[in-house]
């Protein structure tokens, strides 16, 4: 099979447009779930750690710290600054997140947002029912907090060992639902578990926020003049009593993600020409700004900070926190102790019980309007993957408890941790057992997928390869002169000859600040089309890339048996440009990002292009539109 034999990686290429290829989204969740080896590296250290020299475990992490500035002084021990201060970054990341899903994500269809966000708080609800059902009349009820929260990577990342049957669009949903568990955890916090409230700062810090709003809404980009401000307004939320942490969360809330604009990319492109004609340290320095301003402060931010939260700062509160000297007496104590119980219960039942539970209910008050993404056995193994609930919990554990009661509750979140990720693996072999129909079903579910081709394929107008009926149509935006492009070619006829029921439409996206010889080879096929035959002329340009001059072009319609003096008039009257302008357009609304991008029935296709991974992607389509019909 044509193509089938190259390494993946020789089909994931891009000529760039539009924005960076690698979306965000894929970016954050492979970083989250490769971070969960060091997560748990991190956990299983501490442990060892704490039983192998406790005295000095402990002895480490209340080493005080102090910064002082005159009279001015902030002290706590280095546990406090990993949880109140390296752990805010975190919480901005978080913000970050948050922020790109409602801009560009599965959240910016606000009635989409519903469900995940709706379940997200029953996910949270029904564990803290759960927890206060076990510890109800008793002091330890003050610590409903540390049975509430998601750890994302960790939960992620265990999906990806024990629940890999499951599809991917599991791990967006899971993380739609995590982004508010982690808002309102952070909420709880704030106001539950604070101590007493310094009026004085609290002020100080509110006007410190409504300056970073001024400072926003005046469109002032200075990076530097956000961090001075996040820091003073997280030392007067410190001074005040407030947990810092919700700093993090509110500068990543306030930070815009968008796709970058064709003319911030087209600047950027002339700076770098410029800068290869006249190599000089201030062209440079233009190269680099340009480059930058053209992807959202979201995205710039992610990319540096998301790396050092995963794999740096989370890391390093496990092992300050998680490490319990273990012997009889504790486990013995926890077997019967209403903390761990409540915690163990909460995160093992309440989680699956009030996510999956949540987003049945709203299916069925909408009257499947509003309907989860996948299917309802996926929905449960979500639930049940929630159960890990390490980073937030044992934060706000280490705040409500003390001494036995604090061993007590961490020894109901790890139990929690191994618990729920058995019970989805069990739940993923389960559901593997199911006759194919029925198992398809239970995993894909009915949902309508979000599209994000801007412009439906129209046959009267598309160029169309495939039956017209078909079930799934596979649309690249293409460009003659991409050598993407052309060794996307025959993998797209490998797979129209595998799959009899797929439609493939070619719309144009000449890129011609990179390929100067595009646009014309675009209107040289709309010429052929003209004649009736766009097709043999599509296949002649991506196989012969190295000859688009106009003299090639000729040469090829008279080779294609085509009306040369037509074709030649057409050709030269540029007939073609209205007909490519209004695929470029359509480009432009659906955010295509370069040349080749796919779209499988409406959906961006995300990642390689071999045979193998569309061939997936169109299989699923496939299964997803049997389903509806």
């Amino acid at each position: 099979m044509t193509g089938s034999q190259e390494p993946r990686s020789s089909f994931s290429g891009r000529t760039a447009w539009a924005r960076n290829l690698q979306t965000p989204l894929r970016d954050f969740l492979r970083t989250e779930t490769g971070s969960s080896a060091v997560l748990l590296a991190a956990t299983l250290t501490a442990l060892t750690w704490a039983n192998v020299a406790p005295v000095g475990y402990e002895a480490l992490w209340r080493t005080p710290l102090a910064i002082s500035v005159g009279d001015a002084i902030l002290s706590q021990d280095l546990r406090g600054w990993v949880n109140s201060g390296l752990m805010t970054f975190y919480f901005f990341v978080v913000g970050l997140e948050a922020r790109r899903e409602f801009d560009m994500g599965e959240l910016r269809e606000r009635r989409r947002a519903a469900l995940p966000v709706l379940a997200g708080v029953g996910g949270m609800a029904v564990p803290i029912a759960v927890y206060l059902g076990v510890n109800a009349g008793l002091p330890s009820a003050y610590g409903w907090g540390a049975a509430m929260s998601t750890d994302t990577a960790f939960a992620l990342g265990m999906l990806a060992l024990v629940g890999s049957r499951f599809p991917d669009r599991l791990r967006v949903f899971m993380l739609t639902v995590t982004v508010v568990d982690d808002i309102v955890a952070l909420a709880v916090i704030v106001t539950v578990y604070s101590g007493s409230i310094m009026l004085p700062a609290l002020l100080a810090a509110l006007a410190i926020f409504a300056v970073v709003l001024l400072v926003r809404a005046l469109g002032v980009h200075y990076g530097l003049v956000y961090m001075l401000l996040g820091m003073a307004a997280w030392v007067a939320l410190f001074a005040s009593g407030v947990d810092p942490l919700v700093v993090g969360l509110a500068m990543g809330l306030l930070t815009y993600a968008y796709p970058a604009a064709r003319t911030d990319l087209e600047r950027a492109s002339g700076l770098f020409r410029l800068f290869r004609e006249q190599p000089t340290p201030e062209l440079e320095r233009s190269v680099r700004v340009g480059l930058a301003s053209a992807i959202s402060p979201n995205d710039r931010l992610q990319r540096l900070y998301h790396p050092w939260t995963s794999y740096v700062i989370v890391p390093l509160f496990a092992l300050c926190n998680a490490g319990i000297e273990v012997d009889g007496d504790l486990m013995a104590r926890a077997l019967t102790s209403p903390i761990t119980l409540g915690v163990l219960l909460a995160y093992v039942l309440g989680k699956p019980i009030g996510i999956a539970g949540t987003a049945w209910l709203v299916t069925r008050l909408s009257g499947g309007r509003l309907r989860p993404p996948v299917g309802w056995a996926t929905v449960v193994g979500g639930g049940t993957i929630a159960g890990i609930g390490f980073t937030v919990s044992l934060l706000v554990a280490t705040i409500a408890f003390r001494g036995a009661e604090l061993e007590e509750a961490k020894v109901g979140v790890l139990c929690a941790a191994l618990c729920a990720s058995a019970l989805t693996w069990v739940l993923s072999r389960a559901t593997a057992l199911l006759p194919k129909p029925a198992r398809i079903r239970a995993l894909l579910g009915t949902s309508e997928a979000i599209v994000d081709l801007a412009v439906p394929v129209d046959p009267d107008r598309d160029h169309v390869r495939g039956p017209e009926k078909a079930p799934v149509t596979l649309v690249e935006y293409g460009d003659f002169e991409c050598p993407y492009c052309g060794q996307a070619e025959p993998i797209v006829r490998d797979l129209l000859a595998d799959f009899g029921d797929l439609r493939y439409v070619w719309r144009h996206l000449p890129l011609n600040d990179v390929h100067p010889r595009a646009q014309l080879a675009a209107e040289a096929a709309e010429a052929a089309a003209a004649q009736g035959a766009f097709w043999p002329m599509h296949d002649r340009l991506l196989t012969s890339q190295g000859d688009l001059k106009p003299s090639d072009l000729l040469r090829h319609a008279q080779e294609l048996g085509l009306d040369a003096e037509r074709f030649h008039r057409d050709l030269w009257a540029h007939v073609g440009t209205a007909r490519v302008a209004e695929d470029v357009d359509s480009a432009d609304l659906s955010g295509v990002s370069g040349t080749p991008t796919f779209f499988v029935n409406g959906r961006r296709h995300q990642g390689a292009y071999d045979i193998d991974t569309l061939s997936s992607a169109v299989r699923l389509a496939r299964a997803r539109a049997a389903i509806r019909s």
